[in-house]
């Protein structure tokens, strides 16, 4: 019962924008990992060339090069690892003291609400946030994977285990690019979530713009008509 009258304190317009919210995260993620092939996104694109960067790693010597791009990839996830670690701590001292959010709030909408409602709001940030720092580490982790497989792909061209090992790092280093774009995502929706201190109809059109920004990233950019000038 102390739920139902929680929810009540939300009007039809929130619930109808969190629902937005949470089908647009996910319906954008599936709809970029699994593209039509008259239309691949950026992503699927990219895999393609991570693929051949393994086959072009096989006949390289010395393969310094391909250590520092690894590094590369390997701090930017180190990077937005931290980056959300600290949002999250930032966004749990807010909720701890939310009566101060409260009057901030209050003077922006133009509403009083109880601060269990900015509470709520607050958390929902936090949960796209947190999803984001999960991402971010676990591609953080398969970077690391995939750099101990490349080590251990054999100099030798002509070695049976050579095409093999190098085929297995391509794919782990494809599922850390999935978690890493996955944990952008998040934070996109994340910021999108924060609309929602202003109203249900602000979380709606901020989640309208994120998935516009997106889906021109992925499927109707620059980048991705400069990946499709070279023929696959």
């Amino acid at each position: 019962m102390q739920w139902i009258d929680r929810l009540s304190l939300f009007s039809t317009v929130d619930f109808c924008a969190v629902a937005l919210l949470f089908f647009s995260w996910l319906a954008m993620g599936w709809i970029i990992e699994n593209p039509p092939e008259s239309r691949k996104s950026v992503s699927s694109l990219m895999a393609f060339y991570r693929r051949e960067w393994m086959r072009q790693f096989i006949d390289r010597d010395p393969r310094i090069y391909d250590a520092q791009i690894l590094g590369n990839l390997r701090q930017g996830t180190a990077f937005f690892a931290s980056a959300t670690m600290i949002a999250i701590g930032g966004g749990l001292a807010l909720i701890g003291n939310a009566e101060k959010l409260t009057g901030i709030a209050s003077d922006l909408t133009l509403v009083r609400a109880p601060t269990i409602v900015w509470e709520i709001k607050l958390v929902l940030m936090l949960f796209f946030v947190t999803n984001s720092f999960l991402k971010f580490v676990w591609s953080h982790r398969l970077f690391g994977y995939a750099a101990v497989i490349m080590s251990a792909v054999p100099v030798d061209p002509t070695d049976p285990h050579c095409v093999p090992r190098a085929d297995k790092a391509a794919e782990i280093g494809i599922s850390a690019a999935r978690g890493y774009n996955r944990g952008l995502r998040s934070i996109y929706f994340g910021l999108a979530a924060a609309a929602w201190l202003a109203g249900g109809v602000a979380l709606i059109l901020a989640v309208i713009l994120t998935n516009f920004i997106i889906f021109r990233r992925e499927f109707a950019s620059h980048s991705r008509r400069s990946l499709l000038r070279e023929p696959r």
